[in-house]
């Protein structure tokens, strides 16, 4: 194993993978900007270092400022946890330049997912069921897509992310103007005017199926999570296994999944995304790191995948029997927000006051503590309220105990909402799709 780990990220997934790096005995870096000089993750870690200013794109998105700090400190490997430069492929590089390990899947598996019409086509080479659509260079061609697939459609682009440069059209009449929205959004925010069309399933789930790539080659297949629950195309409820997955399904998506995976040799923690109606399924793309919702699996595996992840990485065999891997239980996820709970929109401040709900079968993964400012300048995402039940009905009442005792003053947080959805009629029975939200808002 390592003997030193730089995280490059903040928040809470830095102090979960510092925490997890601390039990296998591994020294810890972290690294911050000027806003998170007093973070809880630079709390926890070992050693710290500043990379800029409070911005991301000059701290967290500076590259060449991270590789400094891994020359200067000789970190071992670097976690990249999510976000940010996570899925970069020539950050991945540079870092292995410097020899130090990549903690993540190997930087030519994130290329060839990174990009949504490569991802689609090398699933659909390799058996997984993809969406009706494809990509389009230009208006004239997306509209022969379009009409191809069939209306409703998603104009999506191909490099984007976290519900960034999607548009749902109706009919083949507003496609055009969508197509080039889509595709000057696509380039400012990623610079890359890239643009894919599928057919739009609007009662359709979000499931997502967890791999684990071990270094002998094989692929572990760790269940699925339902994340149909989103604003502004956004995941904030999880849960595993799915209440919308049958049996048959089941298994119909595992094997496919880990026949795509194997099929591109993928290494280390992943997820592959699908849409799922009826009991069908079609792939929708790949985030080649570990998922902001990786504790629902761990709460129902009894697995860390953070700790797997180093595992992986050092070449090392995985400290669980991957033929033995059982699912036991419920477990459900609620994103806690620093933000509006009507409008969803982020609502910066102090925290006053931070007691987290605690008890059999409560997790709370957190980035701050009482006393810390929420700055404008990173994504408003507080902790993870993760539950786990002996069924989904028993997860149900704990996380509704949970919400109900978590206790945050100084700054607007979207509990109330969280409460709101478990309260609702259709995600208590299990039967919502991705139109929950916008339901529970009309």
């Amino acid at each position: 194993m390592f003997r030193s780990l730089l995280v490059a990220n903040r928040g809470e997934i830095a102090c979960r993978v510092i925490r997890t790096a601390r039990e296998l005995g591994i020294r810890t870096i972290a690294v911050h900007s000027e806003a998170d000089a007093g973070a809880l993750h630079v709390e926890l870690a070992d050693e710290a270092h500043l990379i800029g200013p409070p911005p991301a794109a000059q701290s967290y998105l500076d590259a060449a400022a991270l590789i400094d700090v891994v020359r200067r400190t000789g970190a071992e490997a670097v976690h990249p946890g999510y976000g940010f430069l996570s899925e970069n492929a020539g950050f991945a590089r540079a870092v292995g330049a410097t020899g130090a390990v990549w903690v993540g899947p190997e930087p030519a598996t994130i290329e060839a997912v990174g990009d949504k019409r490569a991802a689609r086509d090398v699933m659909a080479a390799a058996g997984v069921p993809v969406n009706a659509g494809g990509p389009a260079a230009d208006e004239a061609e997306a509209l022969t897509i379009g009409a191809r697939a069939g209306a409703p459609l998603i104009v999506k682009a191909a490099a984007g992310g976290g519900g960034i440069g999607m548009r749902i059209v109706e009919d083949l009449d507003g496609l055009a103007a969508a197509f080039t929205a889509t595709r000057d959004q696509a380039e400012r925010f990623f610079g890359d005017g890239s643009i894919l069309i599928e057919r739009y399933l609007p009662d359709a789930r979000h499931v997502e199926v967890q791999v684990l790539g071990l270094a002998d080659g094989r692929v572990v297949v760790l269940g699925e999570r339902d994340c149909s629950v989103q604003r502004r195309y956004q995941k904030v409820v999880e849960e595993s296994p799915s209440p919308g997955v049958a049996p048959d399904l089941r298994a119909r998506m595992t094997a496919a999944i880990a026949g795509g995976a194997a099929a591109i040799g993928y290494r280390n923690a992943g997820t592959f995304e699908c849409l799922v109606s009826g009991d069908e399924f079609v792939f929708l793309e790949v985030n080649a790191r570990i998922q902001v919702e990786h504790p629902v699996t761990e709460m129902v595996t009894g697995l860390d995948l953070v700790a797997e992840q180093l595992r992986v990485a050092a070449g090392e065999a995985p400290g669980f029997d991957p033929d033995a891997v059982l699912p036991q239980g419920h477990a459900i996820e609620l994103r806690v927000y620093a933000e509006d709970p009507v409008k969803f929109l982020p609502r910066p401040g102090t925290l006053t006051r931070w007691l987290e709900p605690t008890g059999e079968g409560v997790r709370v993964d957190a980035g701050v503590r009482s006393g810390d400012v929420v700055t404008p300048f990173y994504d408003p995402m507080l902790a993870k309220l993760v539950v786990h039940g002996a069924d989904r009905a028993a997860a149900l009442d704990r996380a509704r105990a949970a919400v109900a005792a978590f206790e945050v003053e100084g700054v607007t947080t979207n509990l109330p909402f969280l409460a709101e959805v478990l309260d609702d009629p259709g995600f208590a029975a299990g039967t919502y799709d991705t139109g929950l939200v916008a339901r529970m808002r009309s």
